[in-house]
């Protein structure tokens, strides 16, 4: 349980570093007064351009990528149990990222860091969700869509190789390993449910399509 804690802990102090926020104000922006307000890449992406988007995305993926092999690295010692403590530092660095405490815990949506997560755990997985993210948005438009698509995905993933051994976990540690990926997946519907209320009622924005 221990290594546990440390490995949320240590992933939330990851996810503390607000790439969108930091980016935006060294360039005399306050993201969280435009657009969305939300601190994310895509919000960055509407308001200051591709390349802003893109380095946003990338910083936060990043830091789930070092959360996620600093966990194997510090705490995958125990049999089995590498694979777990590395969705522990996801969702760490994911808590860390929508929820800082000094943003008045209203920071992002966790996609960029769910990514980072994806990359970190399988690069297959990371490929199949880059394809499908890229197809629904090319034709609907709509980057929240291709978003938790990615994160069903994701879960779908974790069940099916996860207990086929792909991921070497001890099998006692499999029912844990499940939830902690439906924890993940179902925080970003949670910071997604006004983009899925805008979904329904056809109204959700579509990336590179100015608001009327």
């Amino acid at each position: 349980m221990t290594e546990r804690i440390l490995c949320l802990i240590m992933g939330y102090c990851f996810g503390l570093f607000q790439t969108g926020y930091l980016y935006s104000k060294k360039h005399n922006v306050d993201i969280k007064k435009e657009g969305s307000g939300n601190s994310g890449s895509t919000n960055v992406l509407r308001v200051m351009g591709v390349k802003a988007g893109a380095i946003v995305f990338l910083g936060d993926s990043f830091k789930a990528i070092f959360a996620c092999v600093a966990a194997r690295l510090l705490f995958g010692g125990q049999e089995g149990a590498a694979s777990l403590m590395m969705l522990y530092a996801g969702l760490g660095v994911i808590l860390g990222h929508n929820y800082p405490f000094y943003m008045n815990f209203n920071g992002g949506k966790g996609i960029a860091c769910t990514a980072g997560l994806l990359a970190a755990m399988d690069w297959r997985l990371t490929l199949v969700c880059l394809v499908v993210f890229a197809a629904i948005v090319a034709k609907t438009r709509y980057v929240s869509l291709g978003s938790l698509a990615v994160v069903s995905i994701f879960v779908a993933w974790m069940m099916i190789f996860g207990g086929r051994g792909d991921y070497g976990l001890a099998e006692g540690l499999l029912p844990e390993f499940y939830g902690v990926a439906f924890v993940i997946a179902g925080l970003a519907f949670v910071r997604h449910r006004a983009n899925l209320l805008r979904l329904l009622r056809g109204t959700e924005n579509k990336i590179g399509v100015k608001k009327k």
